[in-house]
C-alpha cells in the first residue's frame, strides 16, 4: 500500500526543559547572580530549529501543570511547533536545567528532572495517526534511558517503518541521565557504558539517519576508537551516520566505512568564536534535516547544519538562539567579519526581525496623559474591544501598575523613556537598561528623538549617542522600539539615525504629511531596513480633520496606525472614530 502524503516533516519525540542561562560569563554556577529564560532538551530544540528553518515540526512530550510547562508551549506554538501532542501533567513538573558558562571549555549545569512530566512519557502519549503524519520520527538516546521513554519511542519507530517513514536517532548521551555520575555531574558529554551500548543496539537497524558527536559514536557502536564504532554500527544499521566534529565541522558516510574518517565526506566548519557549547549540537541537527528531509544533497545539508552549529556556538542560550532561514540563508551567503558572530549587527538584526516575539502588525493606540493613565486605559479598551494593536501609548512617569492594568486589559503598550521637551534627548532614568528589566514582558519602548536643522555638531552627537544607548538596550532587553519624529523633514531625519545603525521597529510621525512625504518615508525606510514594522500616524487636534488626515494617508502601504491625543472626555470616541476610518481604509472601502 502507498503510504500517504506526510502533512509534517518531523516529529519529535522526548525531553523538554526551561533552561535557566546564567548570564555572568566567567562566573562559577555557585556565583551566577541572574538567568535568561528558554525551551531546552534536546528533541524540543530541534523542533524549534527545525520550525524556524521552514520544516512542520511536531513535539511529543509531557509537561507540567504550572506556568513553566504554560511557558513551554505558549513559546513552542509561537515558534510554529505543533503541540498537540505536548501533554499536560497534573502530577508532576516540568523540568528545569541550570546552566553557566565558565569559559570556552566549561560549561556546568545541574538537571532538575526527578519524577518530571517528561520522564513518565508513554506509548499512551504516542499517537499512531500523529508519526504517520511526518515525514520523519525524531528519537533521543536519553529517553532510551527511561522504561516508559524507551517503550513510547519503540512505539513511533515501530509506527514510522510500518509507514515507509524515516526514523532519525540523535545519541544525545547525557552520562547522568542514564544514572553514571551525580548530579554534579551535568556537563560530563562520556563515560563507557555497556548498559548504555546495549540498550542502543537494538535501535540501530530501525534507524535511516544516525546523528552524534564522535563520543556519542563510542557510545552507540562500544568502541572507544571512532572508526571501530561506526564499523560495528555499519554491521546493524544501513543508516546515513553523521559525525559532528565541534568547529572541525562533521564528516559524513552514506555506505560503507572507509580507512580514515577523512575519506567520508567531509564537510568543514566555520572559523568562528566558541561562546557557548550546549545546544549548539541540536541546532546543527535543526539545519542538517533542513536539506535531509527535503531531499537535497548530503553535502548541502551537513552545511546548513554547520552554519547553524556556528550560529548557535557563538551566543548565550539554545533554542532562544537558534537562527531562522533567512539569517542563515544571509551567513551562508555573505558569511561575517567577526569571529564573534554575537557581534554581527546584520546577523543580529535579521535574528531580532525573524524570531522576536513580535507584536501585532498594526496600532491605533491613545496616547494616555500624566495622572490621567486610568481614564485612558478605559477608553482604549472601550473603543477597540476585541480589536488587534489597539492600546496606550504611556508617559515615561507612568508605573509599573499602569503597565500591568494597560496589559490586564489586553492593550498594545508602549511607554516613553525620555524626558519631555529635553533637547538633546534626555532619558527619564538614571540607567534605562535596569529599568527596562522591570519592565512586562511585550511593552515596547517609545522615544522622541530630533536632529533640529541648525543645531551644532555638539548636539547633534549627544542627541546620537542617546538614541544608540536607547536602542543599545531595547536589543538587550527584547524589546521592540518606537522612535517619533517631527512633521519637518522626516526622510532625512529616518535616514541619519539609520546611519547610525540604529532600526527601530516602529516610525511614529507627526501629522500632517502629504503623499510626497510619506513616500520619501517608505523609501528612507526601505532603503534602511526592509523588516521596519511601519509608520504610525500621529494625530492632534479636531476630530474630523484627524479623520480626513488618516483617511487621506492610511491607504500608503508605510502606514501600519496611528497614535491619538486629545481631551480626557472625547478620548473613547475619537478612538472609536478613527479606528473605523482605520478599518474601513483596511477593508478597501
Amino acid at each position: 500500500m502507498t503510504a500517504s502524503r506526510p502533512s509534517l516533516d518531523l516529529v519529535a519525540i522526548g525531553r523538554v526543559s526551561v533552561d535557566l542561562y546564567g548570564q555572568q560569563i566567567g562566573s562559577r554556577l555557585e556565583d551566577i547572580a541572574s538567568f535568561a529564560k528558554g525551551v531546552g532538551g534536546c528533541p524540543a530544540n530541534v523542533a524549534i530549529g527545525a520550525a524556524r528553518l521552514g520544516l512542520r515540526a511536531a513535539l511529543v512530550t509531557r509537561v507540567g501543570d504550572e506556568p513553566m510547562g504554560r511557558f513551554v508551549r505558549e513559546q513552542l506554538a509561537r515558534e510554529g511547533v505543533d503541540t498537540r501532542a505536548v501533554g499536560v501533567d497534573a502530577q508532576r513538573l516540568t523540568p528545569l536545567v541550570l546552566l553557566a558558562v565558565r569559559d570556552s571549555a566549561s560549561f556546568p549545569l545541574i538537571f532538575y528532572r526527578e519524577n518530571c512530566a517528561d520522564s513518565v512519557l508513554s506509548p499512551d502519549d504516542v499517537d499512531a495517526q500523529l508519526i504517520a503524519s511526518a515525514r520523519a520520527v525524531l528519537v533521543t538516546g536519553t529517553h532510551f534511558s527511561l522504561a516508559t521513554g524507551a517503550l513510547a519511542q519503540r512505539k513511533a519507530i515501530d509506527v514510522a517503518r510500518a509507514r515507509g517513514r524515516s526514523v532519525i536517532l540523535d545519541i544525545d548521551y547525557r552520562p547522568n541521565l542514564w544514572g553514571i555520575g551525580g548530579h554534579d555531574a551535568g556537563e560530563s558529554r562520556y563515560a563507557r557504558s555497556a548498559r548504555v551500548t546495549e540498550a542502543l543496539s537494538g535501535v540501530l537497524p530501525d534507524c535511516d539517519l544516525i546523528v552524534g558527536t564522535e563520543e556519542e559514536m563510542h557510545i552507540a557502536g562500544g568502541a572507544e576508537d571512532t572508526l571501530a564504532a561506526l564499523r560495528r554500527i555499519r554491521a546493524g544499521s544501513r543508516a546515513v551516520l553523521v559525525v559532528k566534529r565541534g568547529a572541525a565541522g562533521c564528516v559524513v558516510f552514506a555506505d560503507a566505512i572507509p580507512e580514515r574518517i577523512e575519506d567520508g565526506l567531509v564537510v568543514c566548519g566555520m572559523p568562528i568564536e566558541v561562546y557557548n557549547v550546549l545546544g549548539a549540537g541540536d541546532a546543527f541537527l535543526a539545519g542538517f534535516l533542513r536539506g535531509y528531509l527535503r531531499d537535497e544533497p548530503l553535502e548541502r545539508s551537513a552545511r546548513y547544519g554547520n552554519a547553524c552549529g556556528a550560529l548557535a556556538v557563538s551566543r548565550l542560550l539554545c533554542s532562544s538562539e537558534f537562527p531562522s532561514l533567512i539569517e542563515l540563508e544571509h551567513y551562508l551567503a555573505h558569511g561575517s567579519a567577526q569571529r564573534a558572530l554575537r557581534l554581527d549587527a546584520q546577523l543580529n538584526h535579521l535574528h531580532w526581525v525573524t524570531t522576536a516575539r513580535r507584536g501585532p502588525g498594526r496600532v491605533c493606540a491613545l496616547a494616555a496623559r500624566a495622572g490621567a493613565e486610568p481614564l485612558a486605559i478605559a477608553a482604549a479598551a472601550q473603543a477597540g474591544a476585541g480589536s488587534e494593536g489597539v492600546g496606550v501609548l504611556l508617559e515615561a512617569t507612568a508605573g509599573p501598575e499602569v503597565r500591568l492594568a494597560a496589559q490586564r486589559a489586553g492593550l498594545w503598550v508602549a511607554q516613553r523613556v525620555e524626558l519631555p521637551l529635553a533637547r538633546p534627548l534626555e532619558l527619564a532614568a538614571a540607567s534605562l537598561s535596569a529599568a527596562l528589566s522591570e519592565w512586562p514582558s511585550g511593552v515596547t519602548v517609545a522615544c522622541r528623538c530630533e536632529f533640529p536643522a541648525g543645531a551644532g555638531d555638539e548636539l547633534q552627537a549627544r542627541e546620537a549617542r542617546s538614541l544608540e544607548r536607547v536602542a543599545a538596550a531595547c536589543r538587550a532587553h527584547g524589546r521592540e522600539l518606537l522612535l517619533e519624529i517631527g512633521a519637518g523633514r522626516p526622510a532625512e531625519v529616518m535616514a541619519r539615525i539609520y546611519g547610525l545603525g540604529i532600526r527601530p521597529d516602529w516610525w511614529a510621525l507627526a501629522m500632517p504629511a502629504d503623499a510626497a512625504a510619506l513616500g520619501q518615508c517608505a523609501r528612507a525606510i526601505e532603503a534602511g531596513d526592509a523588516y521596519c514594522r511601519g509608520v504610525l500616524l500621529v494625530l492632534e487636534g479636531e476630530s474630523e480633520r484627524a479623520a480626513q488626515l488618516l483617511a487621506a494617508a492610511a491607504g500608503a502601504g508605510v502606514v501600519r496606525g496611528f497614535i491619538v491625543g486629545g481631551s480626557i472626555a472625547h478620548d473613547a470616541a475619537r478612538l472609536r472614530a478613527l479606528l473605523a476610518v482605520w478599518e474601513s481604509v483596511e477593508d478597501g472601502h
